[in-house]
């Protein structure tokens, strides 16, 4: 059975109390059928809707699957509210057996809190190409945790996610053969295009997930991967006064004095100014890889979606950002084992090869990704390192209450780089005390 690593996570739970729970989780196999007998359907809530490439990807799955197994599949294609929808349903046996998203929103809602099955079972099943142990590319999960403490793995990951600085390369060509290396390099370019009569980053300030992107890949790339997780872990908060955090700080400040994002953004609503990127209005966006896909009906003729990695500091760590959406099965599932069969059977050459073409990032690496993921791929491949939006930082309501509230006050220039250090050392602190 796979071992990653210890579980940092975890442990970081038990210092809010929530060790037991997770435990509890780990102390027996879960749930099963109830009868001993192996079950013949399962329920999925699926974070896709109806009619979005994603959807039409994993239906064409679910036909095959029951035609091969003659196990049902009752798929509800609930949208990106299926987490937010199934956590009520965690202490009853009324929710779904299997439930799909991105890292940052299973592990808070279902692991953090004892009630996410190990998988074990999906892990080692057979499949095309091999099991989930051969198929996963062990390098990714060095970074990104999906241990229990008894060494199961929570998820079963089908995309990956990044994030890159996206530009147009019809317009920009010059991006394409010479993009910036360094922070310095990287302002040059925002005051050439600037004294071009160009509006140099498009960006939605309404949303604090997207804001943090600058704080957070700064800080990271002045000290590392984990560097972030450490920090806000400090129970003190007085972490958050290296000077390291300061620069980052500093830098993103930088940004907002010289009038660098879009007219209007600390007063936008998303997806206003992405739009607005894509139609030619802004030269950058600094946004996930689900970018293209979100902005494609939007954007001007000829438009040519490219990307390049954000630019180092005096730091020089380079790491890459790499996030899974992917499959949990609840602990209370009915129907865990059949949840689990087709967990494996979707991590087929064949189904990520057509999610590929639905503009996502393949887990497996012996498929081709999207032509306008390149950029993104090739940063993917040659990283020395990888790291997790907000750093891995998932603590239950850190993030919104904390972090990405006071680095809003940061982004929308309501504060400067050291009441940003001061603020957060103090809420952080608070935080944790808090939690007893």
């Amino acid at each position: 059975m796979m071992h990653i690593r210890p579980g940092r996570r975890a442990a970081a739970l038990a210092a809010i109390g929530a060790a037991s729970l997770v435990l509890a989780a780990c102390s027996d196999s879960g749930a099963d059928s109830g009868s001993g007998e192996e079950s013949t359907e399962f329920t999925y809530w699926s974070m896709w809707k109806e009619g979005e490439p994603m959807q039409v990807v994993m239906a064409q799955a679910i036909e095959d699957f029951e035609a091969e197994t003659g196990i049902t599949v009752d798929a509800q294609w609930q949208g990106r509210d299926n987490v937010q929808r199934t956590v009520p349903t965690l202490s009853t046996r009324t929710g779904p057996d299997l439930v799909d998203g991105s890292y940052v929103k299973l592990f808070p809602a279902i692991v953090a809190s004892g009630q996410a099955l190990g998988l074990d079972e999906a892990w080692t099943a057979e499949s095309e190409g091999g099991t989930l142990e051969e198929v996963v590319p062990a390098r990714y999960l060095e970074t990104i945790d999906i241990e229990l403490e008894d060494g199961q793995p929570w998820m079963v990951p089908y995309t990956i996610t990044s994030d890159a600085v996206w530009f147009d390369a019809a317009s920009h060509p010059d991006l394409v053969e010479s993009p910036p290396q360094t922070w310095d390099d990287f302002i040059g370019l925002l005051d050439s295009l600037e004294a071009d009569g160009q509006t140099p980053i498009a960006l939605d300030g309404d949303i604090p997930g997207y804001n943090a992107y600058w704080f957070t890949t700064l800080l990271l790339r002045n000290s590392g991967p984990g560097s972030l997780h450490a920090i806000a872990a400090d129970e003190t908060g007085e972490s958050w006064k290296d000077p390291a955090v300061l620069d980052a700080a500093e830098k993103v400040q930088q940004l907002v004095d010289g009038g660098y994002f879009v007219d209007g953004y600390d007063a936008s609503k998303f997806p206003t100014h992405q739009q607005e990127w894509a139609a030619g209005d802004a030269a950058l966006l600094f946004m996930g890889t689900w970018a293209p896909m979100e902005t494609q009906t939007y954007a001007s003729e000829g438009f040519d979606f490219a990307s390049m990695p954000f630019p180092l500091t005096s730091g020089d760590h380079n790491s890459a950002r790499a996030d899974f959406n992917g499959f949990v099965v609840p602990r209370n599932a009915d129907n865990a084992d059949a949840a689990q069969k087709f967990a494996a059977f979707y991590l087929q050459e064949k189904y990520q090869a057509l999610a590929a073409e639905g503009g996502q990032l393949p887990v497996r690496e012996d498929v081709e990704p999207p032509a306008e993921q390149a950029g993104v791929w090739a940063h993917l491949q040659e990283a020395d390192s990888f790291h997790q939006q907000n750093d891995g930082v998932a603590f239950p309501g850190y993030n919104d209450k904390v972090f990405w509230a006071i680095n809003d006050e940061l982004v929308l220039g309501k504060i400067d780089a050291q009441e940003f250090v001061d603020k957060m050392a103090a809420a952080t602190a608070e935080y944790w005390a808090e939690q007893g």
